[in-house]
């Protein structure tokens, strides 16, 4: 049981990696540059990294939850 924690441990940090480097790159197809003013670098780069990391963790999220709900629809069938 305290093997499974430690895995699922493992799984949610490379998960939420994954997606937020995934969403870091659909980000890039974006021209929020137009948007923001031109002398405003570091603020434009902070924006990026803060929506990949909101977009990221939400995706990792429900990903992780569906994951969870599918390991635990078995135990229905056993409570019957």
């Amino acid at each position: 049981m305290i093997n499974d924690f430690g895995q699922m441990a493992l799984l949610s940090i490379v998960s939420h990696l994954i997606f937020i480097a995934i969403s870091w790159w659909a980000l890039q197809a974006i021209r929020l540059d137009q948007l923001l003013k031109a002398s405003h670098v570091f603020q434009a780069r902070l924006l990026y990294i803060l929506l990949a990391i909101i977009i990221g963790s939400s995706v990792s999220n429900f990903f992780l939850d569906y994951l969870q709900w599918s390991r635990q629809l078995p135990l229905i069938m056993q409570n019957s």
